[in-house]
């Protein structure tokens, strides 16, 4: 057709009436024509459609966008917290199933009230004035109960933090690492014995760390975040609003000081270990490395040592890992101590021993181990 233009099916319709019975060899054409027409104002249509049920999608999303932020979101705003949504139901549908496949039996799971969380936040803040406890929904995110000392140490009112979600705290490199401990794995149960347990030797779950935001007021550009240790349990809550029992997670968060400043750490407490490849990338931290080193174990899981060290120490490094994997499976030697940066940017001083751990079947080194301690 002159200009692209698509046949007019009125046209085509008109036509095949002109040419009569003698268009009875044309009439396969005229109808396929006709076909492609209304196909292609068909898809048009759907098209259309389609573009306005997203741009109403959209708008309704906007609605539901966290209450606290001041400025109008944008559609971009909107999509990504939508995003999140869907990650904290896809984080929760794989809990569940894990929980499911699991066959634990639900009656090991206590239930408590709202009234009953009150009591349980306030035993455990009395003990430590940089703890809070949370409990946040696995159903949709929102906090249940969060404790009086959490307006305090994050510097919020805490009727802005009822009306949000737990993960919208989080930093968010964190978040990955917060669903991995609290949806992707089968959480212990909150129980009578747990409650007199010390909240992290004794605890029958790793601890993890993420960053939480904190302060009240201040712009959108400087908000800043503070390391908190977090340990998570299950539990079910009885709610006004819920006749039947809703699942939770119970989560113990206390705030990491640096081990330099008061209270400090022990001189000789100051020791941690680290593992890494044959080529010098980290493949585990301890957990006691955080308050002396700035970084949580996410921030160096995955990264080179080397990055680290201060540039006149990283031959040493290489050296000495070329001479672990020398004499693999020997004893562990000491070496020469090593500049280490902080988060900070300081420099510490590592008196450091390292050894190998040696794969029985090929032989060869899977991990070298570092076992540190902060020079005074």
């Amino acid at each position: 057709m002159p200009g692209g233009e698509s046949p007019d099916p009125r046209r085509l319709e008109a036509d095949e009436e002109a040419l009569g019975g003698e268009s009875e060899m044309w009439r396969p054409r005229f109808q396929l024509q006709r076909k492609y027409v209304e196909s292609s104002n068909s898809e048009q249509q759907d098209r259309n459609r389609v573009s306005e049920e997203l741009i109403m999608v959209v708008q309704e999303m906007k609605k539901y966008f966290p209450s606290e932020r001041h400025s109008k979101p944008s559609t971009l705003d909107a999509l990504n917290y939508a995003l999140r949504c869907v990650h904290s139901v896809q984080a929760n549908s794989e809990f569940f199933q894990i929980l499911s496949q699991s066959g634990a039996p639900q009656a090991d799971v206590t239930m408590y009230s709202l009234e009953e969380l009150a009591t349980i936040a306030s035993e455990h803040t009395s003990k430590n004035t940089d703890t809070f406890v949370a409990v946040f929904s696995f159903l949709s995110g929102r906090l249940v109960h969060i404790s009086e000392q959490a307006t305090v140490i994050l510097n919020y009112k805490k009727d802005c933090l009822e009306s949000s979600q737990f993960v919208d705290l989080l930093a968010p490199q964190d978040v990955r690492v917060f669903y991995m401990h609290t949806a992707r794995a089968q959480l212990p149960f909150w129980n009578n014995w747990t409650q007199r347990a010390s909240q992290y030797d004794c605890a029958p779950v790793k601890s993890f760390f993420c960053r939480i935001r904190g302060g009240e007021g201040r712009r959108e550009q400087e908000k800043y975040y503070s390391p908190f240790r977090i340990i998570p349990y299950l539990i079910h809550v009885r709610g006004s609003a819920h006749p039947e029992p809703e699942p939770c997670c119970l989560t113990l968060a206390e705030k990491i000081h640096s081990g330099y400043e008061a209270p400090r750490i022990p001189v000789d407490k100051r020791i941690f270990t680290t593992t890494h490849t044959p080529g010098c990338v980290f493949l585990e931290v301890d957990e006691r490395a955080v308050p002396l080193l700035g970084y949580l174990p996410q921030d160096l899981i995955g990264t080179s040592i080397l990055t680290y060290l201060h540039p006149e120490d990283r031959s040493l490094m290489v050296a000495i890992h070329q001479k672990v994997l020398k004499y693999a499976g020997h004893p562990p030697f000491e070496h020469s101590p090593i500049r280490f940066c902080t988060q900070n940017g300081d420099y510490i001083i590592l008196d450091s021993s390292w050894s190998s751990f040696v794969n029985p079947w090929s032989r060869k080194v899977s991990f070298i181990i570092g076992r540190h301690k902060v020079q005074t």
